[in-house]
């Protein structure tokens, strides 16, 4: 019945994220059928509203950042099953997601607004982007990345595979296709409003910091491998003329 229960638990903090990360998409990009969005809520005066915004950017920054930390998991696992432990990481980053929606202060003013076919471009490229979010995690493998392998694993009493080192697709041209295309999503559309600026720099100052935690831990499970394969393809653009 426990095994039941992780993977009935598991089901529900993947359709949670799912859920959340949809209304991200919508939220970045102020479609106008969201009641709350990076432009469209309830407002503060200015210098509130740059406070409170960061101050829920920091607050998801630090959950997705330190409960990914090995040493972390290490201590959380002594309280969390482990094959529940991802799943409850996926639930606690949706949850401070949904925290930074609710609570988010808009600013409306225009840094920049386009239309006629340049927005219709800028539109593409916006969905590309969190296009390649979505590719990326289903290539480095979106099942066990959102916590339903490990608890589908433990209904079956099978033994995960030893993590091993590949290069699928994007991953080839750059080391951090995931993030790239939060890159991409986030600066790309074809309005930038004050508030979408602040959220912008924001989680792209935090992914500059969280990609240099995430590959020390790669270079500890991966060693070598993961040191020559820095050297051959760029973090988040391509190293054009790498040797292989």
């Amino acid at each position: 019945m426990s095994r039941f229960i992780t993977l009935v638990f598991a089901g529900i903090a993947y359709i949670v994220f799912f859920a959340t990360f949809l209304y991200l998409i919508g939220f970045v990009g102020n479609l106008p059928y969201l009641p709350v969005t990076v432009s469209r809520g309830p407002e503060a005066p200015p210098g509130v509203a740059i406070v409170i915004d960061l101050a829920l950017v920091l607050l998801f920054a630090l959950q997705h950042s330190v409960m990914a930390r090995q040493g972390f998991k290490r201590w959380w696992m002594r309280l969390v099953p482990p094959q529940a432990e991802r799943s409850v990481y996926v639930l606690a980053a949706s949850l401070a997601l949904i925290a930074l929606f609710a609570l988010w202060r808009p600013m409306p003013a225009l840094v920049w607004s386009t239309s006629g076919w340049l927005a219709v471009v800028l539109w593409v490229l916006f969905a590309a982007g969190w296009g390649i979010v979505l590719l990326s995690t289903f290539l480095i493998n979106h099942f066990e990345l959102f916590g339903l392998q490990q608890a589908w694993f433990n209904v079956r009493r099978r033994a995960a595979a030893a993590p091993r080192f590949h290069q699928p697709l994007l991953y080839k041209l750059v080391r951090h296709p995931l993030y790239l295309g939060f890159f991409v999503s986030l600066w790309i559309g074809p309005e930038m409003s004050v508030g979408r600026l602040v959220l912008a720099g924001g989680l792209s100052a935090w992914m500059l910091i969280a990609i240099q935690f995430e590959e020390r831990d790669l270079i500890d499970v991966f060693g070598d491998q993961y040191r020559r394969y820095r050297t051959q393809v760029g973090m988040l653009l391509p190293r054009f003329g790498a040797r292989g």
